[in-house]
């Protein structure tokens, strides 16, 4: 069964995305600015709704819109959101930190994982601003350090889906984590994508067609 996950703002659109047959949601607010941290309340009720209703329930922590560099003050309020997240029954995290020349932030990572406590993990597409030479080597760490799955387009957002990047990276991947492809992929072209990739999962927010 191809994994259709939902990309929704807030709780408004749920009962139709599910309706409309996704079988996962990932709730970010502010997605015109690449997605943030929704509200306590909204996120309770889309938690406890998703499972009422059999599926997961994956939650965007981000504090702010812009680049994926973030000072002390704003890792201890993407932690706290991970505690909350994890209290409220949230299934997955969706988070991604870079340094300064578009690494991966390390010391940030490992500090937000141990605060995920055992939830999903998944790794944004802050992945897509690691130069391609340095992603393998990024994959590997986040698989040795307990990420579940790549949010990624194959290339930046203003550019078309890169299938030949999607493949590279999901051959360099090799089955240690799930390459979660997203970004133009909607109701009309998902399981034509998902079979020329090869994967189980696909991610946008017309996933299930337009919500309105």
């Amino acid at each position: 069964m191809l994994i259709k996950e939902v990309n929704l703002e807030n709780f408004t659109h749920l009962p139709q995305a599910i309706r409309n047959g996704a079988n996962r949601v990932e709730l970010c607010d502010n997605m015109a600015v690449g997605g943030t941290t929704v509200s306590y309340g909204v996120m309770a009720e889309t938690v406890r709704y998703a499972h009422d209703h059999d599926i997961a329930a994956f939650v965007m922590i981000r504090p702010r819109s812009g680049n994926f560099v973030y000072n002390d003050l704003e890792l201890r309020m993407m932690e706290a959101d991970l505690f909350t997240a994890q209290k409220l029954g949230a299934d997955g995290v969706v988070f991604g930190c870079l340094t300064a020349d578009n690494q991966i932030d390390q010391e940030a990572m490992e500090m937000l994982i141990g605060a995920a406590g055992g939830m999903a993990i998944t790794f944004h597409m802050a992945f897509d601003q690691i130069p391609a030479a340095q992603q393998p080597a990024a994959i590997t760490w986040l698989a040795d350090h307990q990420v579940t799955r790549i949010l990624t387009h194959g290339a930046p957002l203003n550019e078309p889906l890169n299938l030949a990047a999607l493949k590279q990276t999901i051959a360099a991947a090799n089955n240690r984590l799930i390459i979660l492809p997203g970004g133009g992929i909607t109701d009309k072209n998902a399981t034509k994508i998902a079979t020329q990739l090869g994967v189980k999962e696909v991610h946008g927010s017309k996933i299930v067609g337009s919500l309105v």
